[in-house]
Protein backbone atom coordinates (compact mmCIF):
# COMPACT_ATOMS: atom_id res chain seq x y z
CA UNK A 1 0.00 0.00 0.00
CA UNK A 2 1.27 3.52 -1.21
CA UNK A 3 1.85 6.16 1.71
CA UNK A 4 -0.19 8.95 1.64
CA UNK A 5 1.77 12.08 0.75
CA UNK A 6 0.93 15.51 2.75
CA UNK A 7 1.47 18.78 0.25
CA UNK A 8 3.67 21.50 2.24
CA UNK A 9 2.80 25.01 1.38
CA UNK A 10 5.87 25.55 -0.49
CA UNK A 11 4.74 22.76 -2.69
CA UNK A 12 1.63 23.92 -3.10
CA UNK A 13 1.46 24.48 -7.41
CA UNK A 14 -2.27 26.83 -8.23
CA UNK A 15 -5.36 26.80 -6.81
CA UNK A 16 -6.66 23.53 -5.76
CA UNK A 17 -9.86 21.49 -5.44
CA UNK A 18 -9.63 22.02 -1.79
CA UNK A 19 -8.98 25.69 -2.19
CA UNK A 20 -12.47 26.41 -4.75
CA UNK A 21 -14.22 24.93 -1.57
CA UNK A 22 -13.09 26.51 1.32
CA UNK A 23 -13.62 30.16 -0.87
CA UNK A 24 -17.27 28.48 -2.43
CA UNK A 25 -18.13 27.59 1.45
CA UNK A 26 -17.14 30.71 3.15
CA UNK A 27 -18.92 33.41 0.14
CA UNK A 28 -21.92 30.97 0.91
CA UNK A 29 -21.78 31.33 4.70
CA UNK A 30 -20.98 35.61 4.03
CA UNK A 31 -23.85 35.70 2.11
CA UNK A 32 -26.09 33.48 4.21
CA UNK A 33 -24.93 35.31 7.63
CA UNK A 34 -25.65 38.96 6.05
CA UNK A 35 -29.10 37.91 5.38
CA UNK A 36 -29.97 36.19 8.68
CA UNK A 37 -27.99 37.64 10.77
CA UNK A 38 -26.78 41.20 9.61
CA UNK A 39 -29.56 42.95 10.77
CA UNK A 40 -29.94 41.60 14.00
CA UNK A 41 -25.86 41.80 14.96
CA UNK A 42 -25.59 45.48 15.50
CA UNK A 43 -23.23 47.39 17.38
CA UNK A 44 -24.46 50.87 18.58
CA UNK A 45 -25.98 51.08 14.32
CA UNK A 46 -22.84 49.69 13.33
CA UNK A 47 -22.71 45.82 11.91
CA UNK A 48 -20.46 43.55 10.55
CA UNK A 49 -20.15 42.92 6.89
CA UNK A 50 -20.03 39.33 6.83
CA UNK A 51 -19.62 39.34 2.75
CA UNK A 52 -15.97 41.41 2.85
CA UNK A 53 -14.92 39.18 6.26
CA UNK A 54 -15.92 35.84 4.25
CA UNK A 55 -13.98 36.73 1.07
CA UNK A 56 -10.38 38.37 3.42
CA UNK A 57 -11.09 34.89 5.22
CA UNK A 58 -11.09 32.81 2.28
CA UNK A 59 -8.14 34.54 0.71
CA UNK A 60 -5.93 34.91 4.01
CA UNK A 61 -6.91 30.45 3.99
CA UNK A 62 -6.16 30.00 0.65
CA UNK A 63 -3.65 32.22 -0.56
CA UNK A 64 -4.49 32.77 -4.08
CA UNK A 65 -2.28 34.57 -6.66
CA UNK A 66 -3.34 38.35 -7.10
CA UNK A 67 -5.50 37.62 -10.46
CA UNK A 68 -7.59 35.11 -8.16
CA UNK A 69 -8.04 37.31 -5.40
CA UNK A 70 -9.27 39.51 -7.66
CA UNK A 71 -12.20 36.87 -8.72
CA UNK A 72 -13.01 36.08 -5.66
CA UNK A 73 -13.64 39.81 -4.92
CA UNK A 74 -15.59 40.11 -8.03
CA UNK A 75 -17.76 36.66 -7.02
CA UNK A 76 -18.10 38.23 -3.70
CA UNK A 77 -19.65 41.39 -5.57
CA UNK A 78 -21.67 39.26 -7.69
CA UNK A 79 -23.01 37.02 -4.82
CA UNK A 80 -24.27 40.92 -3.24
CA UNK A 81 -26.15 41.54 -6.20
CA UNK A 82 -28.72 38.97 -4.92
CA UNK A 83 -28.41 40.70 -1.15
CA UNK A 84 -30.10 44.33 -0.36
CA UNK A 85 -28.33 46.89 -1.38
CA UNK A 86 -27.02 49.29 -4.24
CA UNK A 87 -26.90 46.88 -7.35
CA UNK A 88 -23.94 46.51 -9.40
CA UNK A 89 -21.63 49.06 -7.03
CA UNK A 90 -20.57 46.15 -4.74
CA UNK A 91 -18.86 44.68 -7.82
CA UNK A 92 -16.50 47.57 -8.07
CA UNK A 93 -15.85 47.82 -3.84
CA UNK A 94 -15.18 43.74 -3.93
CA UNK A 95 -13.26 44.04 -6.83
CA UNK A 96 -10.51 46.49 -4.97
CA UNK A 97 -11.40 45.11 -1.58
CA UNK A 98 -10.31 41.57 -3.35
CA UNK A 99 -7.48 43.07 -4.71
CA UNK A 100 -6.10 44.45 -1.55
CA UNK A 101 -6.71 41.67 0.23
CA UNK A 102 -4.32 39.42 -2.47
CA UNK A 103 -1.71 42.15 -2.09
CA UNK A 104 -1.42 42.32 1.70
CA UNK A 105 -1.56 38.63 2.74
CA UNK A 106 2.03 39.00 1.15
CA UNK A 107 3.11 41.81 3.39
CA UNK A 108 4.54 40.45 7.17
CA UNK A 109 3.37 41.66 9.92
CA UNK A 110 4.38 39.78 12.54
CA UNK A 111 4.90 41.90 16.02
CA UNK A 112 6.74 38.93 17.69
CA UNK A 113 4.73 35.79 17.64
CA UNK A 114 1.48 37.22 17.30
CA UNK A 115 0.69 37.61 13.12
CA UNK A 116 -0.98 40.78 13.02
CA UNK A 117 -1.70 40.11 8.78
CA UNK A 118 -5.11 38.60 9.26
CA UNK A 119 -6.06 41.57 11.51
CA UNK A 120 -4.63 44.74 9.28
CA UNK A 121 -4.96 42.63 6.20
CA UNK A 122 -9.19 42.67 6.53
CA UNK A 123 -9.60 46.00 7.90
CA UNK A 124 -7.65 47.54 5.12
CA UNK A 125 -9.41 45.62 3.05
CA UNK A 126 -12.55 46.42 4.05
CA UNK A 127 -12.06 50.65 4.17
CA UNK A 128 -10.98 50.07 0.45
CA UNK A 129 -14.12 48.33 -0.09
CA UNK A 130 -16.53 50.36 1.87
CA UNK A 131 -14.76 53.88 0.81
CA UNK A 132 -15.09 52.92 -2.76
CA UNK A 133 -18.85 51.55 -2.36
CA UNK A 134 -19.67 54.79 -0.46
CA UNK A 135 -17.55 57.13 -2.95
CA UNK A 136 -19.00 55.74 -6.30
CA UNK A 137 -22.45 55.45 -4.19
CA UNK A 138 -22.14 59.33 -3.98
CA UNK A 139 -20.87 59.82 -7.71
CA UNK A 140 -23.69 58.15 -8.86
CA UNK A 141 -26.34 59.63 -7.20
CA UNK A 142 -24.94 62.92 -6.55
CA UNK A 143 -25.33 63.66 -3.07
CA UNK A 144 -23.57 66.18 -1.28
CA UNK A 145 -20.47 66.09 0.19
CA UNK A 146 -21.76 65.94 3.53
CA UNK A 147 -23.65 62.99 3.05
CA UNK A 148 -20.00 61.51 2.29
CA UNK A 149 -18.52 62.52 4.96
CA UNK A 150 -21.46 61.10 7.29
CA UNK A 151 -20.47 57.22 5.73
CA UNK A 152 -16.78 57.51 7.19
CA UNK A 153 -17.33 56.36 10.37
CA UNK A 154 -19.68 53.87 9.36
CA UNK A 155 -16.99 52.07 7.09
CA UNK A 156 -14.53 52.50 9.49
CA UNK A 157 -16.87 50.94 12.55
CA UNK A 158 -17.73 48.11 10.37
CA UNK A 159 -13.68 47.70 9.34
CA UNK A 160 -13.29 47.22 12.87
CA UNK A 161 -15.79 44.81 13.57
CA UNK A 162 -14.72 42.94 10.49
CA UNK A 163 -11.11 43.16 11.61
CA UNK A 164 -11.60 41.63 15.03
CA UNK A 165 -14.19 38.63 13.30
CA UNK A 166 -11.45 37.57 10.78
CA UNK A 167 -8.75 38.08 13.65
CA UNK A 168 -11.11 35.55 15.94
CA UNK A 169 -11.75 32.96 13.04
CA UNK A 170 -8.68 32.59 11.17
CA UNK A 171 -6.38 31.01 13.13
CA UNK A 172 -9.19 28.03 14.01
CA UNK A 173 -9.79 27.89 10.71
CA UNK A 174 -6.62 27.53 9.44
CA UNK A 175 -6.19 24.78 11.88
CA UNK A 176 -8.88 22.84 10.65
CA UNK A 177 -7.75 22.92 7.21
CA UNK A 178 -4.04 22.04 7.64
CA UNK A 179 -5.59 18.27 9.24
Amino acid sequence: MAEKRTVTVEEKKGFSIQDLIVVAVLLAAGAVLKLVVGSVVNFFGMKPNFVIASYCLAILLTRPKLYQSAIIGLLAGAICQFLPGTPWLNLISELVGGVAMGILINVPMKFGKFDANPMIAAFVSTVLSGGTYTVCLFAFVKATTEGLVAYIPIVLCTALINMVLVQILYFPLRRVLRK
